[in-house]
């Protein structure tokens, strides 16, 4: 079993490295991912690269899923806030429903 001091002591030994080469870089992206993964994203931790603004990752055959793919992340959250204001007021039994779904 992978331990999260393994990762860190892992993640450290590559942000070490002077000349990082593109392996160095596929290693630490790997073990973050793990990390995240496995442990969860400590919420001080930063990383070196931010990378702004993000977008929805979303494919679907639906009209709604054509359409929000590679829409900023916080226009489409935006969005569904405004939908599931309006769906609760005009059907409370379905607002209900997704609302104990997504708290899961």
């Amino acid at each position: 079993m992978i331990t999260e001091k393994d990762l860190q002591e892992a993640i450290q030994e590559c942000q070490g490295v002077k000349n990082p080469s593109v392996q160095t870089c596929i290693k630490l992206a790997a073990f973050y991912t793990i990390k995240e993964n496995m442990y969860g994203r400590d919420p001080g931790e930063g990383y070196s690269y931010s990378p702004g603004e993000r977008f929805v990752e979303y494919e679907s055959d639906t009209e709604f899923g054509r359409l929000i793919g590679g829409k900023p992340a916080e226009e489409a959250w935006a969005l569904m806030d405004e939908t599931m204001e309006a769906l609760q007021v005009l059907n409370p039994r379905l607002y209900a429903n997704v609302i104990r779904r997504i708290g899961r």
